[in-house]
């Protein structure tokens, strides 16, 4: 059992790299997984967890240079490669086996966890972390929603891959919580953030299919207490057009 992994680990990178050129491993890579999982329903925040914890990786062969995201931190490192092993290293000494399989970019960190990734499309000058944000949004919340239940009644509501919303009275920006410390306010609730003129606040959210209920958030900490947010008051209903 000792050497299962090792050797597994061997063949997948002797495999990946025989197969590719050095550059082929540049650009940015998105965990699709994810995003598929989040797509089929039910929990966000289950859909994430299952298949990160990285979402997003950078790599740039020339420079030596490897950062990936986690939806809330980012992390840049070095990466050393050569016709046998590619690793990527970061402070603190964490490190992550990389190599190709086929369009796929596989990544194995020391606990054998696995995690696949596909390139981005047209990823552009977007910041680390922000095409797997961009796939995700436009994924998940893409679309015309209708409002059937609140105010504004009937307007048609579209949420932007960039974080833009129309036609919900009042915000017009909104994010998706992802992981770090609104993740952990939320508990096991899905949770998203909308404001206007930088001024907003956080909402709890259930979506099935076609269906999206937006609740008010309610505090149920004490005042010494970190935040623990449970879905309130439903604010809105939307289903998809």
């Amino acid at each position: 059992m000792r050497q299962a992994l090792p050797l597994a680990l061997a063949a997948l990178l002797l495999s990946g790299c025989a197969s590719h050129k050095p550059e082929d491993f540049n650009g940015t890579w998105i965990n699709q997984d994810a995003i598929k999982a989040a797509v089929k329903g039910g929990s966000l925040r289950q859909a994430l967890n299952q298949h990160g914890p990285v979402f997003e990786w950078k790599l740039d062969v020339a420079t030596q240079q490897a950062s990936f995201s986690n939806g809330f931190e980012a992390a840049d490192g070095q990466l050393i490669a050569n016709d046998k092993q590619w690793q990527a290293s970061f402070p603190g000494g964490q490190t992550e086996q990389l190599a190709l399989d086929g369009d796929e970019l596989k990544t194995v960190d020391p606990s054998g966890a696995e995690q696949t990734f596909m390139r981005a499309q047209q990823p552009g000058n977007a910041p680390l972390g922000g095409s797997f944000e961009k796939a995700l949004y436009q994924a998940y919340l893409g679309g015309d929603w209708k409002i059937i239940e609140g105010e504004g009644k009937g307007s048609l509501v579209r949420f932007a891959d960039n974080g833009a919303v129309t036609g919900l009275p009042g915000p017009d920006r909104y994010a998706l919580c992802l992981a770090g410390d609104c993740a952990s306010m939320g508990g096991s609730n899905d949770s998203l953030w909308l404001e206007r003129n930088q001024r907003g606040a956080p909402f709890i959210f259930k979506r099935d299919d076609d269906k999206l209920e937006i609740f008010q958030a309610v505090n149920r900490a004490q005042p010494d207490e970190m935040p623990q947010l449970a879905a309130g008051a439903r604010q809105w209903v939307l289903e998809k057009d």
